[in-house]
């Protein structure tokens, strides 16, 4: 996965294809910020026509750009203005503080609470609505990685 926005960022930074860097696409309306580091996963393509959303559980934030091996646990069905906009959830492979996290089980319930938070409400003084589904596990995880890997 690439980092487009680093754990505890308001910003909300965005890769610019035509120029080849990260741009400032916006500040977050919300006194909020990024639960855990957040980009897309390489070589996919998204039904909303961006790479696939993921999140990636560090023990440090990294930087915009940052590639990191990342195991898949589960993913976040979502819904926002444009349709679908699922996000994977994983953890960082070359963390050894990761080690036994397989899926969303093993990880403690209110991390998962907090990720659900924050995509409910992120955009609400934007005025723009988002509707989070709920948790489905690694397996539908590795389908829709799948499914939209080499569509671009």
């Amino acid at each position: 996965m690439i980092v487009e926005i680093p754990q505890g960022s308001s910003n909300k930074y965005e890769f610019d294809h035509d120029l080849g860097v990260f741009k400032l696409d916006r500040t977050l309306y919300s006194p909020m910020f990024y639960p855990f580091d957040y980009g897309w996963v390489c070589d996919t393509l998204a039904d909303d026509g961006d790479p696939l959303d993921i999140l990636v559980i560090t023990s440090q934030p990294t930087f915009p750009g940052c590639l990191i091996a990342a195991r898949p646990l589960g993913i976040l069905m979502m819904r926002d203005d444009k349709g679908p906009d699922e996000k994977i959830l994983s953890v960082a492979a070359a963390d050894p503080r990761f080690t036994d996290i397989e899926n969303l089980s093993d990880l403690p319930p209110h991390i998962l609470k907090e990720i659900v938070h924050f995509f409910d409400i992120y955009k609400e003084l934007e005025e723009k609505e988002t509707n989070v589904l709920g948790w489905q596990d690694v397996a539908t995880a590795h389908e829709v990685i799948r499914r939209f890997r080499g569509r671009h």
